[in-house]
């Protein structure tokens, strides 16, 4: 392809979601308005446009999902649906001006850094190619949806379904369904269908830990108050965000110095089971075999009452195989079902997963490859040495809070104040120096002991937190102010600035 035949653009963004739109707010904020956002689906808002199925909501306070700069007044409850929080996005979006940058239907293939021309080339599956001096990576954490590794599954000769891509079309009225997973999906997804099947079996290998949830609705005065006197849905922010620091970023993160927030909230995970759980042996398979936090918990106020119901069955012996509509178990029992919804979750940490394409930095260095050898790092969660003008909004080591926006607040200021310097040095090159990012890392392996997950009893959690090698790289040992701070102190000096443009 010819040079005449590239797009050009100082930056290009990968991903529409939240990441993507926060990044793009950031750069039209310190006047760096020449970017385009490249998502490969018709639409934007990333998770929240993918998932669809019946009772989803957030698992955080609404009052905290949200960017901070532009918090939303008329959520309908604390623990709002997803189909607001994707009309959020929209609105944000169209706000700031960020759909017209957006190119839709862009499948990327992979990015290269050209040293000699100091440029990124990003090429589509289509062949097109964009070249930037800039990449930023906000294609998110999660991967495809994941079916289970199960003999036969591909046979099955009834209706399948992933959660992640639910069908709408299907008809629950007086099927034998079947859910396998047991996770934060799964626990929404239930309460949803019991009323519908005759017959619901849940295919439990791991059990959740659940919380009652606070839940409330916002009614016209909540909502008019919010409108009228921002300041009181401030406040209430900052209430969620210090019951999340408290909960993860110390309660998690600092589990060793802290074991007993953890241990308080097992004991009324395990209150929450016995008073909604009628029959013990139910109760006893309900309940996790590993500490609190080990894996990602949620909370629900209908999930558990679920199993009280007779049509419901709660089934823990590990699935042998799939035969055209019978699932048989371990223990040789055979399950005839019409529909499977599998609520299994998606790849994460990955080779190509983070992030989704293959990026080549200095002398061909494949990113995931290098991953793959070495481990998942990042500096501060963004950079990586050998990639230079490259950013991602929620790299390796990127989280330290419940709070999603929280993070995509410190991770787009990291990325500001390096183009801001860039520019103040008139420079177009920066990367993070080998020496920073290995403090880095020791830093992290230094702290991470701390953590409830190499402090606490994880062992039968089977948690995606651990990639293959043993490590944490979806969770930061930090708390989120003290990642905020540092998003506002960190040193350019931990970075190269020259001047190498053509």
């Amino acid at each position: 392809m010819s040079n005449t035949n590239k797009k050009h653009v100082e930056t290009v963004i990968v991903g529409s979601g939240f990441s993507g739109i926060g990044a793009a707010i950031e750069l039209k904020r310190i006047g760096m308005h020449d970017f385009v956002i490249l998502e490969k689906a018709n639409d934007l808002g990333g998770t929240w446009r993918d998932n669809t199925y019946p009772g989803l909501t957030v698992d955080v306070a609404s009052t905290s999902y949200s960017y901070g700069f532009a918090p939303k007044s008329d959520w309908s409850r604390l623990y709002a649906p997803g189909s607001e929080v994707k009309a959020y996005a929209d609105e944000c979006a169209l706000t700031f001006g960020i759909r017209e940058h957006i190119n839709f239907g862009k499948q990327v293939k992979c990015s290269r850094y050209d040293q000699s021309a100091n440029l990124w080339e990003t090429t589509l599956e289509s062949g097109e190619v964009y070249c930037s001096t800039y990449l930023v990576s906000a294609t998110g954490l999660f991967g495809p949806p994941k079916l289970p590794e199960i003999d036969g599954i591909e046979s099955f000769s009834g209706h399948i379904m992933h959660t992640g891509q639910w069908d709408h079309s299907y008809d629950f009225k007086g099927k034998r369904a079947a859910v396998i997973g047991t996770g934060a999906t799964a626990i929404q997804v239930i309460p949803e269908l019991v009323d519908d099947v005759s017959h619901l079996a849940v295919f439990q290998r791991t059990p959740i830990w659940l919380l009652p949830k606070p839940d409330v609705v916002f009614n016209k005065w909540v909502k008019n108050l919010f409108r009228i006197l921002p300041v009181t849905q401030r406040i209430l922010r900052f209430i969620t965000h210090t019951l999340n620091e408290i909960l993860f970023g110390i309660g998690f993160s600092h589990n060793r110095q802290f074991p007993w927030i953890f241990k308080c909230l097992k004991k009324v995970g395990i209150s929450h089971i016995r008073s909604q759980v009628s029959d013990p042996e139910l109760r006893e398979k309900l309940t996790p075999a590993y500490d609190f936090f080990c894996k990602r918990p949620s909370f629900s106020n209908v999930y558990y009452p679920v199993f009280n119901r007779d049509n419901v069955s709660l089934i823990t012996e590990g699935i042998e195989s799939i035969r055209d509509d019978v699932i048989e178990t371990s223990d040789g029992h055979k399950h005839v079902v019409d529909v499977l919804i599998c609520a299994t979750g998606f790849s994460v940490f990955d080779k190509n997963i983070v992030p989704a394409f293959q990026t080549y930095g200095l002398d061909g260095l494949e990113i995931g490859e290098y991953w793959e050898e070495n481990r998942f790092s990042a500096f501060q969660g963004i950079t990586v040495p050998k990639f230079p003008n490259y950013f991602m909004i929620f790299g390796p080591y990127s989280a330290a809070s419940a709070s999603w926006f929280g993070m995509i607040d410190t991770q787009v200021r990291h990325m500001s104040r390096c183009l801001k310097a860039a520019k103040k040095k008139n420079a177009d090159y920066i990367e993070v120096k080998q020496e920073a990012y290995d403090k880095d890392v020791r830093h992290i392996m230094r702290r991470r002991k701390d953590q409830l997950v190499f402090n606490g009893d994880c062992t039968r959690s089977r948690s995606y937190y651990f990639d293959k090698k043993g490590d944490v790289p979806l969770i930061r040992p930090a708390t989120q102010l003290g990642m905020w701070i540092r998003s506002h102190l960190v040193r350019m000096s931990n970075y190269k600035f020259d001047q190498r443009g053509v």
